[in-house]
């Protein structure tokens, strides 16, 4: 039985603007019927909604793209008008991270069970709530998803935001297994970007060697997180 698509809670509110109602028809809308809820939290006054959804519509675009969307709904329950942020993200941890960032109670934003696959170890939990929960200390350079059943991975390519770092580059790296319904989630740390992307193609291409460890000195310990900026889509002497 398909899934029900999610309920945003805007029957009783409009767009604020006519820039809003075209934004978000274009970001949501259209592709809402291909939406499916992964984890959603409302605020008790119904001002606002968190929302990590999974677009079922990208596997059918441009191969790699993410396919996860973190939404923040904002209503003006006084004037009853609505506003809205979204960002479009690789991995759940990720989007959770964004939505904890602009106020979503940590504990809140869980994955509904059985929606998508569970942590196959504690290593991936623990990378998990990490990314979960410092936001602001790294931004997303470039992911491919590769929704493949048999093959199914996701690889990110992160950069510290403080030039200090001993480890400005890091790569995330999911792995699936379909079969037991269960995901693993790895870390390393590269010190420029082209070694980490490189890292990313060799993978893709079933050469990678195995991701080499972070390593940090005693100043730079703070938790991984993730701040979304622009994608890396193509980078040079890359091929799909």
């Amino acid at each position: 039985m398909p899934l029900p698509e999610p309920d945003f809670r805007l029957d009783d509110f409009e767009a604020a603007d006519e820039r809003t109602e075209d934004t978000f028809w274009h970001a949501i809308g259209t592709e809402q019927d291909l939406l499916t809820a992964l984890a959603v939290h409302h605020s008790p006054d119904g001002s606002h909604s968190f929302y990590v959804l999974h677009n079922g519509a990208v596997t059918w675009g441009i191969p790699g793209e993410p396919q996860l969307v973190a939404l923040h709904l904002q209503r003006d329950l006084v004037a009853g008008t609505c506003r809205f942020e979204h960002a479009e993200l690789p991995l759940p941890a990720m989007a959770q991270s964004w939505l904890i960032h602009r106020g979503c109670p940590p504990g809140a934003i869980g994955l509904v069970p059985g929606r998508g696959t569970a942590p196959a170890d504690e290593t991936t939990r623990a990378l998990e709530r990490r990314l979960m929960g410092d936001g602001d200390q790294f931004a997303l350079l470039h992911s491919y998803t590769r929704d493949d059943p048999d093959d199914m991975s996701t690889v990110v390519v992160l950069r510290a935001l403080d030039e200090r770092s001993p480890a400005p580059f890091r790569v995330l790296h999911e792995e699936v297994d379909t079969d037991a319904g269960t995901h693993t989630l790895r870390e390393g740390g590269f010190a420029t970007a082209a070694e980490a992307v490189q890292w990313c193609d060799d993978h893709l291409g079933g050469e990678a060697a195995p991701l080499p460890p972070v390593r940090l000195t005693d100043r730079s310990t703070r938790p991984l997180g993730t701040v979304p900026a622009i994608p890396v889509r193509h980078p040079p002497g890359r091929s799909r």
